[in-house]
């Protein structure tokens, strides 16, 4: 195991959700001595650490999650590596009234506007952001935080679930970035999908602590038929899923999908973990009961930080994007 790894690890199981530790981690060293790229021949190594750190913290998994994501996307785009004691985030998504613009302005780059949905803006030092150039196009650019310019914006995050996790809007004035990829770059690579697919492997981590809590009673002596088929629900789900993450990973791997293909697999993936989580979820409530989530600290937070993790899921509209996707005529044997 590499010492990075076990480190992150170490930090996950102690953070008690609090994000601090986890960043201070993550600064300590270079991002691919915490885990293989993705399509390197590790990648089931890499999805293997996300689940053991979503099993160790959820909150945990949130921090690592996109930073890991943000070191892969250089390293595909061949760029120079994030350097030591930088802590990354990837800032792509969009929300009306909210519009950040890149202008070459010809000395370089600069953004200006508005980002929606940066998960700790605040408190990390560098990210990879999407914005929209003067020509329309969306383009992924690299931007450090700690510079004049860039201002986090008051929000009222008041989540329970990954509580020190704020996702507030980042404004830009005027501030230096740098090109990433081309135009569209960012969405049309195959690491795209394959960072998507990472995110799942958290949930699926997150979910084992909840699990293991339901199959403790079921086994109980006197333990209701009905608990254990819950219970076994549940697991079945689960290893579906993992078996799921399993195959991706070799795929990843071992193949060249092409981009239809890749998207196919992701999709399925991520719906198949998410309803995984879903039903470990609805266990919990109907296994364990109120008393639960009232009383017991470790449980409820658990269960509130991976209620919204996974929320980030687009049910329905992920699996309208998946048919869009397949080819006609859909599964062959």
């Amino acid at each position: 195991m590499r010492p990075a790894h076990q480190d992150y690890l170490d930090a996950a199981a102690a953070c008690g959700g609090r994000v601090g530790p986890l960043l201070d981690a993550l600064a300590g060293v270079r991002g691919d001595d915490l885990a293989p790229f993705p399509g390197e021949g590790g990648t089931a190594e890499r999805f293997a650490f996300l689940a053991r750190v979503a099993a160790a913290d959820v909150t945990a998994a949130r921090v690592l999650e996109p930073h890991l994501d943000a070191l892969a996307i250089l390293h595909e785009a061949g760029e120079e590596p994030a350097a030591v004691g930088t802590t990354w985030g990837v800032f792509a998504a969009e929300a009306p009234g909210a519009v950040l613009r890149a202008t070459n302005d010809g000395d370089g780059w600069v953004l200006d506007g508005v980002k929606p949905w940066c998960s700790l803006g605040a408190s990390l030092t560098d990210a990879l952001v999407t914005a929209t150039t003067g020509d329309g196009e969306r383009r992924m650019f690299r931007v450090s935080l700690r510079q004049p310019g860039v201002t986090a914006k008051e929000s009222a995050w008041v989540a329970r679930g990954l509580a020190e996790v704020e996702s507030g809007p980042l404004e830009f004035v005027s501030v230096p970035a740098r090109p990433v990829g081309g135009p569209g770059w960012y969405l049309d690579r195959p690491g795209f999908r394959w960072g998507a697919v990472g995110v799942a492997a958290s949930w699926w981590g997150g979910c084992l602590p909840l699990v293991d809590a339901v199959l403790a009673k079921a086994k109980r002596q006197g333990a209701n038929q009905l608990t254990a088929s819950r219970a076994g629900r549940v697991h079945r789900m689960l290893a579906a899923a993992r078996a799921h993450l399993d195959t991706a990973a070799a795929v990843i791997d071992e193949q060249a999908p092409s981009t239809d293909e890749a998207a196919v697999l992701a999709h399925a993936v991520r719906g198949t973990v998410a309803d995984a989580v879903d039903e470990t979820l609805a266990g919990v409530r109907d296994v364990l009961g109120p008393s639960a989530l009232a009383f017991d600290e470790s449980l409820a937070r658990r269960y509130a930080d991976l209620d919204l993790y996974v929320s980030q899921y687009h049910r329905g509209a992920d699996d309208v994007s998946l048919v869009g996707h397949l080819p006609d005529g859909g599964v062959r044997w």
